[in-house]
């Protein structure tokens, strides 16, 4: 059993539509895949729809963008009720976040010589409900200006560098607060990647475990091997499922390919068996 349970399509910052993405996770030996765009789920229909025609098992999910303590946190949520008012009226607070950000971004560009504007974001942007940094990197590379994606968020766009802006994110114990409510569960991504190891620590990590976290994402390509060893012990310790996954954006994120790590099957059947007791204490 081959699971990739997190991944994006062009719905949010990915490359690929719903149903380019489903066929090529069929292509890559994938039994199950997981749709997981930021902060909306609009791909779900058409993703789930190909899904059934291609013979593989889907999960529908997000990747809400969180903050803790100061910082990004991002939370994976699966099974969830989209249309729960209290939950939609927290991604609407993110997706006008992120829309808020964009002119910031770009008049920093600008500040520094770098000529672009939303037209030329949206154009690269396809079927994105919103616009964020990664549509911002590839109207960098469209124009010239940088290479790829990572270089424009290296010299540009991540956090400490000159044209990065920051945005709200859903305060994270009330995100899980949420997620519970709409009759999902979650499962922090990438808790130690770029940095996020500061905020995510040990003992935070046991917080939200008592708070009704769900799982934590071990095995992932910006988790360093003793990272993967670390948190895999760390979740048998707190009792939360341990996940894997690509974090795959098609062409827009380089080395990370469709099952280049995936949740083993005893994990996917928690995290299943959790979903299923999560929507019957939502009805």
């Amino acid at each position: 059993m081959r699971a990739d349970l997190h991944t994006h399509s062009h719905c949010s910052d990915g490359t690929d539509s719903p149903r380019e993405l489903v066929r090529a996770a069929v292509g890559a030996g994938l039994d199950v895949v997981a749709l997981t765009d930021h902060d909306v789920a609009d791909g779900w229909p058409e993703a789930r729809e190909a899904a059934a025609e291609l013979g593989i098992g889907f999960l529908a999910g997000m990747e809400i963008s969180c903050a803790h303590d100061g910082a990004g946190v991002h939370l994976l949520a699966y099974g969830l009720d989209p249309t729960h008012p209290g939950l939609t009226a927290e991604l609407d607070r993110v997706l006008a976040g992120r829309r808020s950000r964009l002119p910031g971004v770009l008049q920093r560009l600008r500040d520094l010589g770098v000529e672009i504007d939303e037209a030329d974001v949206r154009a690269v942007a396809g079927h994105a409900v919103s616009l964020g940094r990664p549509h911002v990197a590839d109207a960098l590379v469209a124009v010239g200006v940088v290479a790829d994606r990572d270089e424009a968020f290296d010299r540009y766009l991540k956090p400490g560098r000159p044209a990065y802006v920051p945005r709200y994110g859903a305060p994270l114990h009330e995100t899980l607060r949420l997620v519970e409510a709409a009759g999902g569960v979650s499962v922090v991504a990438h808790p130690w990647a770029r940095g996020s190891r500061r905020v995510l620590t040990k003992n935070v990590l046991a917080d939200l475990a008592g708070s009704g976290l769900t799982g934590v994402e071990v095995w992932h390509r910006d988790h360093t091997d003793s990272d993967h060893s670390e948190l895999a012990a760390l979740a048998r310790d707190l009792d939360l499922a341990a996940t894997g996954s690509s974090d795959y954006h098609g062409t827009g994120k380089v080395g990370h390919e469709l099952g280049c790590h995936t949740t083993p099957a005893d994990q996917l059947d928690r995290l299943q068996a959790a979903m299923a007791a999560a929507r019957a204490g939502a009805r």
